[in-house]
């Protein structure tokens, strides 16, 4: 059984010199949470399987992303970096894995242009194409209501999942689980899917969501959105049947390092690299 793969995730804001880690709740109520060459470094010796970096701010400024960043902490860390944020065409993941970076991963140009994952998968390799979906749940009265999108069943009733785009700033009407199996038979490699009912509320990872994407496809799923402790990881890997997950605050702020999360998986029957 492949290990399952630990991943902290770092939100960057390069409006200030050099950049800064921030983290939101539900996409809002943004703080300030650390240097990121300096984060990624200590992630990276704490035992970190990857490391995504994220320039929040790039797909809607229509800025380039973080080429520096990714420069300075390839020197000293050696584990597969993502960077997403501002990747828009196939030159820009070149330009990316030039700077350092392993793999690229885009949302808002992959929805713009579907064509754009075919194309970078094509001049980089599938293992290097990472799409975001960022999902919302969208409640409906009853499962019979849509054949199109993918109905689930929650603790509250039934919905689908919803993408939005520029970092959750906009809507597409577009079925998250569609267009994860679309971004597979497109060439993308990997999935990083994000709850936006979740994110940052520490009330655990949207297991319902993770596990219907994991189902229906074969490519990896990294669960995103809403870890606040390591039981929250173990149910990501079993029940949400996640190949990585992806955690930001019990991270930043050393509320659950990652030794400690791993020793904890280690100790539950869930392989991990220690």
């Amino acid at each position: 059984m492949l290990a399952k793969r630990i991943i902290p995730c770092l939100d960057c804001d390069l409006q200030v010199p050099n950049g800064r880690v921030v983290k939101g709740v539900e996409f809002k109520q943004i703080r300030y949470a650390g240097d990121p060459v300096e984060l990624a470094t200590r992630y990276y010796e704490d035992g970190a399987d990857e490391i995504v970096f994220l320039d929040i701010t790039a797909s809607h400024e229509r800025r380039e992303t973080m080429t520096h960043v990714i420069e300075a902490t390839t020197e000293n860390v050696f584990v597969p970096i993502c960077v997403g944020g501002g990747i828009r065409k196939p030159e820009d993941y070149v330009k990316m894995l030039k700077a350092g970076a392993d793999k690229c991963s885009t949302n808002t140009a992959a929805i713009k242009n579907p064509d754009l994952i075919n194309e970078a998968s094509e001049l980089v390799g599938s293992q290097a194409c990472v799409v975001a979906i960022d999902a919302k749940r969208r409640y409906i009265d009853s499962p019979r209501e849509s054949d199109e999108r993918f109905i689930i069943e929650v603790d509250d009733g039934y919905c689908w999942y919803e993408c939005s785009i520029y970092g959750g700033r906009e809507f597409t009407g577009i079925d998250a689980i569609n267009w994860a199996m679309e971004c597979q038979e497109r060439g993308a490699g990997e999935i990083l899917l994000t709850s936006m009912d979740r994110d940052g509320t520490k009330e655990g990872y949207d297991i319902p969501l993770t596990r219907t994407m994991s189902q229906n496809l074969d490519i990896p799923v990294i669960a995103s959105g809403g870890v606040g402790r390591p039981e929250h990881i173990y149910e990501a890997f079993t029940n949400g049947m996640a190949d990585a997950a992806l955690a930001a605050s019990i991270f930043h702020f050393n509320e659950y390092p990652v030794p400690v999360v791993k020793e904890y998986l280690r100790s539950m029957g869930v392989p991990v690299r220690i």
